[in-house]
């Protein structure tokens, strides 16, 4: 149990507020949702009929009882609300995107360091099952020397949605800062900081007015000479879906298709048990399960062993335990200032590279 209880104001109650914050904020002892900030409709306040609901900012940035703040808000704002927050004396949890820039990741970071308060990329998806499924299985080098890594996120939609701001003009939308932060998160928190890039960033619809579209290649040299390409992917014109991962190494393969299943069960009105309650919060069902293929014989290449490998257990209660935990002094972070700067530095990299057409190399 926690040492004591941190009041938690969440900023925005759209899908993010509604369905990656709220929830877990809510199951994780020793947080306690104070408020929640939504302008206008009574959403929350049925939800969370124990909890305030203010309607600005300025608010529930007054309320002393409040410790944390989570940004989930369209991703343009998040620099001047994580900002105001911190000013406010407030730690910060900010969805991705971390910044609409590199300059304001780094800004952020420096001010909350200022003020002895941490600010934290809401880089969840570390704790998907099928990502934490395949760091276990490198940990194993279950495929041997890992040689090509790759992860898709991709959606089917060729037709942009009216009236959202993810659809909107701004340099800080599209699938480069919507999905790219949790691709390139899950590639740095696996392998560390990459040699160079290489990147096409494109819209692939006939009428967008953001980037749908991208790949993103980080090379990772060895000493050997033998290196690591990571492909990072996604479409908004895959009707068919590419596998999640895909992984290929020296001594066979591993694939993994579907999505984690938080996200949609919690859209179905799940609802997150208590974090320390008897009740089991989601296992992905054995037919989801990725398969491991392997060449036991390396001299026999054509004699090769398939089977599943049981998804890990996915539960994004982890991360907001872990924010308790720094905020307590307990634990260190687990997502960093750090991290969501080299992230943002990363896709502003991929965009350079596709728009000059040649590897770039990566200084942080």
């Amino acid at each position: 149990m926690a040492e004591r209880e941190i009041g938690v104001g969440v900023i925005g109650y759209g899908l993010g507020g509604r369905v990656f914050h709220a929830p877990f904020v809510n199951a994780v002892q020793g947080l306690r949702l104070a408020a929640i900030m939504q302008r206008t409709g009574d959403d929350a306040a049925k939800a969370y009929p124990a909890t305030r609901i203010a309607r600005s900012v300025e608010e529930l940035l007054s309320d002393n009882s409040i410790e944390l703040v989570v940004v989930s808000t369209p991703n343009e704002t998040h620099f001047a609300l994580a900002k105001q927050a911190l000013e406010a004396g407030k730690h910060v949890v900010i969805d991705k995107p971390f910044a609409a820039t590199s300059v304001e990741a780094l800004e952020l970071g420096e001010l909350a360091k200022s003020k002895g308060l941490l600010v934290i990329p809401f880089h969840n998806r570390r704790w998907d099952g099928d990502f934490l499924t395949v760091k276990k299985l490198l940990a194993e080098q279950a495929v041997g020397r890992l040689v090509t890594f790759e992860s898709h996120f991709d959606r089917f939609r060729s037709i942009p949605r009216e009236n959202t701001w993810k659809e909107a003009g701004n340099p800080a939308n599209g699938m480069l800062f919507d999905l790219g932060p949790h691709l390139v998160d899950q590639v740095l928190a696996l392998f560390g900081a990459p040699d160079a890039i290489t990147a096409s960033v494109r819209s692939d619809r006939d009428q967008t007015a953001v980037e749908d579209a991208f790949d993103i290649t980080l090379h990772y040299p060895a000493a050997n000479g033998k290196g690591l390409l990571a492909h990072c992917r996604t479409s908004y014109l895959a009707c068919d879906n590419a596998p999640r991962f895909l992984l290929h190494g020296t001594r066979g393969s591993f694939r993994k298709h579907g999505l984690d299943p938080q996200e949609p069960a919690l859209v179905a009105g799940a609802k997150v048990p208590t974090q320390g309650s008897q009740e089991v919060w989601l296992q992905e069902d054995k037919s989801a399960w990725g398969t491991l293929t392997v060449a036991p014989n390396p001299a026999d290449p054509a004699t090769l062993i398939t089977r599943q490998v049981k998804t890990e257990r996915c539960d994004y209660r982890s991360f907001y335990a872990n924010v308790r935990d720094a905020i307590l002094g307990t634990s260190p972070l687990a997502v960093t200032p750090e991290d969501g700067f080299r992230v943002i530095r990363l896709l502003e990299l991929a965009r350079e590279s596709s728009t000059q057409g040649r590897t770039l190399k990566v200084q942080f």
